[in-house]
């Protein structure tokens, strides 16, 4: 490019937003506007990253700094010690007129674009801006996703009838997404598409700190919008059909079954919502996707994700030192490496080493739950599952683990701690059958951990649960069992054992 025509104006693109269509960029020309990435060190030291997490974004900011080359752009991409110094240094050397960027992620990140010398544009990468969730929740005593849902269904036109109706005549079907494993072995899910690793990964990987984590990217998770728009289309066209009933499953015979896995996409700007909505609403219309998958995956986008969105902006930085139940326990060690008997444990840690991700029952009801009710600090929790999945983010593992895993926030969130013993875990996967704990057991050496945990769990908060309509029954119940005193006896002894990382 010619010094005349150099660009006056730069566009400052957050590792998140790595989309031509997303905020500032989409009215950018390679004839007026510069493009800067920042991959900063601080932000890399921060916390103890997952190899293939800090991996995806990397590699996935190198690429598309290459794509903006590709279609013209001037980009000027640097490592710094921080993005407030990589903004500096961009000003020195480059002095534009203007620096533009999008509304970013989190709220300490907006924080910090406010105080620098930047113009901050509107983000479009959500389908409800959190201004406008605050007005839709504006005035309410309380709210609930579903009904946030609906809201959003009838102004996004997602399977819905010339009447404004859900089609199929039900806003969810998710009564009929709960079906446990199958157990025909013979069942197979098909597989996730990979990628082959190349020079641009290989530099990435020689560049992370040795504080990460986990195992080094098999070609898992696609680093480019080509590879990221690939994945849309074999999970539509391949998968989605089969993904409603055993959405909640869990199998030690496979670790995606039929899950999208594209929310780490989603979530740095590779993919974006109404796309992915857009391209099941057309495989719905064609006649290819039953109701039960195509609701139930729409759900998990328009409704689950932009809630969590919403309450993330809503509710501000002083949810993340919620602490209602008074939780005060360290991170047991089996989750930063020590070995556990426990078969539902290791299947899902396992998962989290060798790809940073679990599924959403995974999350909550195997890791969430042990973690509630052992009574582990929450925010130790959040910030192991913001760093160790590869679609970890705060706005993401706030409401999610605060929230809806261990109920810190008292009921903001969900209307009951998602608490079970071993008996959910045994009807919803197959880990228990070989497991060498007894699920039906509450006390001795062999009773499952969960199980004991749970009637602990109820008891120890008895006088708050017992007004809950929602878990009242199962309080009563707990107060009923002849051996109570030696379940929370032996609760003492399995907390214990977890502490030290030898359960």
């Amino acid at each position: 490019m010619s010094e005349d025509r150099s660009p006056v104006q730069t566009v400052w693109v957050l590792g998140d937003q790595l989309n031509r269509d997303i905020g500032a960029l989409r009215d950018a020309d390679p004839e007026t506007h510069r493009v800067l990435l920042v991959e900063s060190t601080a932000k890399l030291a921060s916390k103890r990253w997952h190899r293939q997490r800090a991996h995806l974004v990397i590699a996935s900011m190198r690429r598309f700094a290459d794509e903006l080359r590709s279609a013209g752009f001037e980009v000027d991409h640097r490592r710094s010690d921080s993005l407030r110094d990589g903004f500096r240094e961009h000003v020195d050397e480059f002095g534009p007129e203007r620096v533009l960027t999008t509304e970013p992620a989190s709220i300490d990140g907006l924080a910090l674009l406010e105080s620098l010398d930047v113009e901050i544009v509107r983000s479009n990468q959500f389908l409800c801006h959190y201004d406008e969730f605050a007005e839709w929740a504006s005035g309410r005593k309380s709210f609930k996703m579903d009904d946030f849902y609906r809201w959003q269904r009838r102004r996004l036109g997602y399977l819905i009838d010339a009447d404004g109706e859900p089609v199929g005549g039900r806003w969810s079907f998710d009564d009929e997404n709960r079906e446990p494993p199958p157990r025909d072995e013979s069942f197979t899910w098909p597989e996730p598409q990979t990628s082959a690793l190349d020079d641009i990964d290989r530099a990435v990987l020689d560049d992370l700190p040795d504080s990460c984590w986990g195992a080094e990217p098999d070609g898992t998770w696609a680093t480019s919008r080509r590879r990221a728009l690939s994945r849309l289309r074999h999970f539509v066209d391949e998968v989605l059909p089969g993904f409603g009933p055993h959405e909640d499953a869990m199998t030690t015979r496979s670790w995606h079954l039929a899950h999208s896995v594209l929310s780490p996409y989603m979530n740095i700007g590779l993919l974006l919502p109404g796309e992915v909505c857009d391209a099941v609403q057309e495989a719905y219309d064609r006649g290819d996707v039953p109701i039960n998958s195509a609701e139930g995956f729409i759900r998990q986008v328009i409704g689950w994700r932009e809630y969590v969105w919403g309450v993330y902006w809503l509710w501000g930085t002083e949810y993340r030192s919620r602490n209602e139940l008074g939780a005060d326990r360290p991170l047991p060690p089996v989750f930063t490496g020590a070995d556990t008997e426990m078969r539902c444990v290791r299947a899902c840690l396992d998962g989290v080493h060798d790809r940073a991700y679990n599924h959403h029952i995974q999350r909550l009801m195997v890791l969430g739950n042990l973690s509630l009710l052992h009574g582990v600090d929450p925010w130790a929790l959040t910030d192991w599952m913001w760093s160790g999945f590869v679609d970890g983010a705060e706005w993401v593992m706030l409401p999610n683990v605060i929230g809806m895993s261990q109920w810190a926030d008292g009921g903001m969130m969900a209307t009951k701690p998602y608490a079970a013993g071993g008996n959910y875990i045994d009807t919803m996967s197959d880990y228990c059958g070989d497991c060498r704990f007894d699920r039906k057991q509450r006390v001795g050496d062999d009773a499952c951990p969960f199980t004991t945990l749970y009637w602990d769990f109820l008891a120890r908060h008895h006088d708050r649960l017992v007004k809950n309509p929602r878990v009242a029954r199962q309080v009563r119940a707990s107060e009923r069992l002849s051996n109570l005193d030696a379940v929370r006896e032996r609760a003492v002894e399995v907390r214990s054992r977890l502490d030290a990382g030898g359960l």
